[in-house]
């Protein structure tokens, strides 16, 4: 039985992070080195970011808060809020970005009531609080109370992946389920200054984001662009263990992103894709740019260099990651759906088109998926 994304939307913060002005204030740093300075400013200007989003208001020159505790304007300092202070504006800000996304998503399904909806997945890894945003989901939206509800925190940059997988496993099992799927990353939250490149690595990516999607086993009506789920497929590399990681620490989470992480991903990358591919004969052993789309989660620039390389993608099928993360920056786990939803945009040129797509996190783990855009237009 197919599963399909009938809905997919996103949604960003109102405060912009321009990159160049970013990269200014960071680089001027009380305490930094003149070489972490160098850091900064290489860092920032090789992200291939423009802009970036973030649910901290004070974060930018034009904000003038009475007691700044993220950003001082008038001293130009990046100040250091304790992990409990990120963490309150976490549960206030994401809320709004939970429930913003999820009515959009509801609203463009069609012939979609909300008491339809039976399960809700939500995902985060920037922050914690309970009743937790499913809770604040089914509330918010008015669904049924009984609604099954799920939450995965603290996966990473890979999560949606997992969400997608359970949501068309509810759907399989039983062919009445609408799974609203819901990934709100505050990542600006745990922004800090510092002389360590993985930090300053953080800071020059990473920005705040949500996506949704309506996943069923109905069948689209005409006029319809959904998203076939075909297929699943979870790897994890055998070295890389250390190089990607996120942690709690006394002033925020604190990022472990290393400088061969893009090497680890390029030298495993095509054993990560075997399997996956592996489940459709016909895609076994044909050239990658012979699917014609590709979602990569765009965690760093260099990492979707190395993607195309590895794989001989074209600079075109590379189109929706670079966008993106010129875009939006890294916004951990909504980030691929940010990819999926710019595929699902474009023009087809056929009724149905493959995509593969992948994702990357902590551990090192590579989550890979399969699905079919088909578009009912007459």
């Amino acid at each position: 039985m197919p599963v399909y994304v009938r809905s997919l939307e996103t949604a960003v913060p109102p405060t912009v992070l321009v990159q160049s002005q970013a990269r200014d204030v960071f680089a001027a740093q009380p305490g930094l080195t003149r070489l972490g300075s160098r850091l900064v400013t290489t860092c920032f200007d090789s992200a291939a970011i423009d802009r970036r989003y973030t649910a901290v208001a004070e974060l930018t020159l034009d904000a003038h808060p009475e007691n700044p505790s993220f950003f001082d304007p008038d001293s130009g300092q990046v100040l250091s809020p304790s992990t409990k202070a990120r963490n309150e504006i976490f549960a206030s800000e994401a809320t709004k970005l939970f429930v913003e996304a999820a009515k959009s998503a509801v609203a463009a399904c069609p012939g979609l009531d909300l008491l339809d909806i039976t399960h809700v997945i939500t995902v985060s890894c920037t922050g914690f609080f309970n009743p937790g945003p499913d809770y604040k989901v089914v509330r918010a939206l008015g669904l049924d109370p009984a609604v099954q509800r799920y939450h995965l925190g603290f996966m990473g940059c890979y999560a949606a992946f997992p969400a997608l997988r359970a949501a068309r496993q509810f759907c399989t099992a039983d062919p009445d389920a609408v799974v609203l799927v819901i990934c709100v990353e505050l990542c600006s939250l745990h922004v800090r200054t510092s002389n360590d490149p993985d930090t300053i690595m953080g800071s020059a990516i990473f920005g705040d984001g949500a996506a949704a999607a309506v996943v069923t086993s109905r069948e689209p009506g005409p006029d319809e662009t959904v998203l076939r789920l075909d297929h699943f497929e979870t790897v994890l590399t055998p070295v890389g263990e250390e190089a990607m990681a996120w942690n709690i620490g006394d002033e925020g989470f604190e990022m472990v992103l290393g400088s061969y992480v893009p090497h680890i991903i390029e030298e495993h990358i095509t054993g990560a894709l075997e399997p996956l591919l592996a489940r459709e004969k016909e895609l076994a052993g044909l050239p990658y740019r012979d699917i014609p789309h590709w979602a990569i989660h765009p965690g760093g620039r260099s990492i979707l260099d190395k993607v195309e390389s590895k794989l001989d993608l074209t600079e075109e099928q590379l189109v929706p990651a670079r966008e993106t993360l010129r875009n939006y920056g890294n916004m951990s786990s909504a980030t691929v759906l940010f990819v999926l939803k710019f595929i699902l945009a474009q023009q087809p040129s056929a009724r149905e088109e493959r995509i593969c797509s992948m994702a990357f996190g902590p551990g090192l783990t590579v989550e890979t998926g399969l699905f079919t855009r088909i578009s009912t237009q007459p």
